[in-house]
């Protein structure tokens, strides 16, 4: 793991658009998570090729409301032969509550390594 986290745990990055509250509410219940926020990554402009490569450098799993774009940006990522920390796909709309819990349920009993090359959507 490069950077986030420590020794296997799964850490995350806020994509820009992520509703702040996710991230808030996860550190509110759990303080040790590591969870970058998109302003701290200097996300803002970045394009989403750019920003998974920065989430796989930075060895974080990438959270994301960009349903449309992402999914497509993420399997040609894969595809020009790059590998992924993984991304979690959050619909708009749905309970920040459910997203969070689902958030805390991945990274407690995970490795980050489970998590390489897979996008699934939250809340589980």
């Amino acid at each position: 793991r490069a950077e986030g986290g420590r020794a296997g745990l799964v850490g995350f990055q806020a994509d820009n658009g992520l509703r702040s509250s996710i991230r808030t509410g996860g550190l509110r219940r759990e303080p040790s998570v590591d969870f970058q926020c998109a302003y701290a990554a200097s996300l803002d402009g970045v394009p989403d090729p750019d920003v998974l490569m920065l989430a796989m450098t930075q060895g974080r799993i990438l959270i994301s409301h960009d349903e449309n774009p992402m999914p497509g940006h993420f399997a040609d990522f894969l595809a020009h032969g790059n590998r992924s920390t993984g991304i979690l796909m959050v619909p708009q709309g749905v309970p920040i509550g459910a997203v969070i819990e689902s958030i805390l349920l991945i990274r407690i009993p995970s490795e980050a390594d489970e998590w390489t090359d897979r996008i699934v959507w939250l809340p589980l």
